[in-house]
C-alpha cells in the first residue's frame, strides 16, 4: 500500500558553481515556493557541485572521492531530481556534464536508474539556454533517467528575473511550478506502480 503520507523528497542539481548564480537562485526560489505551498508534501533540497572533482575512472573504484560518493548517496536518496544548467556554447556547463557522469555509475545500476527528473534551463540570452536542453535529455536518457515529458522549462534573459538572489518574475516562477507539480505527479504514478 502506498504510503500518501510520506513527503516527496526533491533534489536540486545546479549546472552553475558561481557565486550568484542565476541557476541556484531559480532552485533557491523553488525549494522556498515549495515549503510556502499549503498542504504542499514536497520539499527540495540542493546538492553544490562545488567539490565534485574531473571524472576519472582510475579513481571510480573503492577509491571514490568522498564529495562524488555523497552526490550518489544524494541522488539515491531523492523520489526527483530538478536539474538546471546554464547554456554555455550550446550546451549544458562542463561543472554538470562531469557531475552526471559520477552519478552515472556504476554503469547500469547508477542511482539516476528509473529516477523521474525535471530538466530547465537559464540564460541571460533570450532563448534561455533552450540548446543545451537536448544535451542534458540525451546525456540522462542515456543514464537511463526517467527525464519526465512536458514543454521545455526556459528562462530567458534571466538575469533581469533575479533580484536578491531569486527568481522574482511570477510568469516565470509559476510556469517552473507547474513543471515541478507534472514531476510530483510522475513520481505519484511510480510509488503507486510500485507500492512504495
Amino acid at each position: 500500500m502506498t504510503d500518501t503520507a510520506k513527503p516527496v523528497r526533491l533534489l536540486g542539481l545546479s549546472g552553475s558553481i558561481r557565486r550568484h548564480s542565476h541557476c541556484t537562485a531559480v532552485l533557491n526560489t523553488l525549494a522556498d515556493s515549495l515549503g510556502k505551498k499549503a498542504g504542499n508534501k514536497a520539499e527540495m533540497t540542493l546538492f553544490a557541485l562545488n567539490d565534485i572533482p574531473p571524472y576519472d575512472p582510475d579513481l571510480d573504484a573503492e577509491n571514490t572521492p568522498t564529495p562524488a560518493t555523497a552526490l550518489r548517496d544524494a541522488i539515491a536518496a531523492a523520489d526527483g531530481l530538478v536539474i538546471i544548467s546554464p547554456e554555455y556554447n550550446y550546451g549544458m556547463s562542463g561543472v554538470l556534464k562531469n557531475a552526471l557522469d559520477w552519478a552515472s555509475r556504476p554503469a547500469m545500476k547508477s542511482p539516476v536508474r528509473g529516477k523521474p527528473i525535471l530538466i530547465m534551463t537559464a540564460s541571460p540570452a533570450f532563448t534561455g539556454g533552450v540548446r543545451a536542453q537536448h544535451e542534458m535529455r540525451e546525456t540522462l536518457s542515456g543514464m537511463m533517467g526517467r527525464v519526465i515529458a512536458r514543454p521545455q522549462v526556459v528562462i530567458g534573459m534571466v538575469h533581469e528575473k533575479i533580484k536578491d538572489g531569486r527568481l522574482t518574475d511570477q510568469a516565470a516562477l509559476d510556469f517552473a511550478l507547474a513543471a515541478i507539480d507534472d514531476l510530483l505527479s510522475e513520481i505519484a504514478l511510480l510509488r503507486g506502480a510500485t507500492g512504495a
